[in-house]
């Protein structure tokens, strides 16, 4: 018998600085979305998507629903996605996100923000699906716009709306991301990526974080420079690739799309996301 069932609504975002190098960055939330549904059932058990997060939701089942109310009842998970797993897209911080706040929701009436996000990055740590927690990443998954956040301490350090009239154009390449080895050896450059982010010159820091990306990763530039060229205000791979994405006003979105024809790859257009994570109790 469901006792309990809760719909959480998250979702993703792209990089304007990448985190690796500084355990510092910065990201902008997109439309493209996750949906978790959580249900509580009685009878002892857990279910779940067995691929690509199984480690991920149950640890997140742990931190999030007592031990006692385990003992007695079932939870069971089921998580659609937008998405593409794997490209930088911050599919595992949305996942991870959406499942947090359903869970969450089984056992409390609301959410506690700040707790479903610290719960949602040390269950990514804890999988192993991120390297520096991603708090810029589920921050901006979570809360949409821009974000700018410590991954050190899971600090936010600043969150402010993104204009409603911008989009995301995605090329995502027929290959997998690169060697991430380089990334350390350039914090000097990418702490400059992130003294512009905090300036409010998002575009700029952005771009900057694509050329730099691109050296560390070797992989080319030509995609993001000649999505500038088409209208960009901002072009990088996103996290760590080997998406690319180029922000743009909608006027834009058909020049860009051409020029990232000219790859070996696919396109998504997603407009830019300011809605924040929502959770709707289904039953209970």
């Amino acid at each position: 018998m469901i006792i309990r069932r809760t719909r959480a609504t998250i979702h993703g975002a792209i990089s304007i600085v990448n985190a690796l190098a500084t355990f510092r960055g910065s990201a902008l939330g997109i439309s493209l979305q996750v949906v978790a549904e959580a249900e509580l059932r009685s009878g002892v058990g857990k279910s779940g998507p067995s691929y690509n997060y199984g480690k991920l939701i149950r640890n997140i089942i742990y931190n999030t629903i007592p031990k006692q109310v385990l003992e007695k009842h079932s939870v069971h998970i089921k998580v659609e996605s937008e998405i593409p797993i794997g490209f930088g897209l911050k599919s595992s911080s949305a996942v991870s996100n959406a499942v947090a706040l359903a869970c969450s929701t089984l056992v409390k009436e609301k959410a506690d923000d700040r707790a479903v996000l610290d719960v949602a990055t040390r269950a990514s740590l804890d999988a192993g699906v991120t390297i520096t927690g991603a708090y810029d990443d589920s921050s901006a998954c979570y809360y949409g716009g821009f974000v700018i956040t410590d991954n050190r301490v899971n600090e936010l350090i600043l969150h402010e709306k993104a204009p409603d009239d911008l989009f995301a154009v995605i090329f995502i390449p027929n290959h997998r991301r690169g060697n991430l080895t380089k990334l350390s050896t350039m914090s000097e450059q990418f702490e400059e990526a992130f003294k512009l982010a905090t300036s409010g010159d998002y575009w700029k820091a952005m771009n900057l974080n694509g050329k730099l990306l691109a050296t560390a990763l070797c992989t080319e530039y030509e995609p993001m420079m000649d999505a500038i060229h088409a209208g960009a205000l901002g072009a990088s791979i996103s996290g760590n690739g080997p998406a690319i994405a180029a922000v743009s006003y909608e006027r834009k979105i058909a020049e860009i799309r051409d020029v990232f024809s000219k790859f070996d790859g696919s396109i998504i257009v997603s407009k830019v996301n300011n809605e924040k994570a929502k959770v709707d109790i289904i039953i209970g």
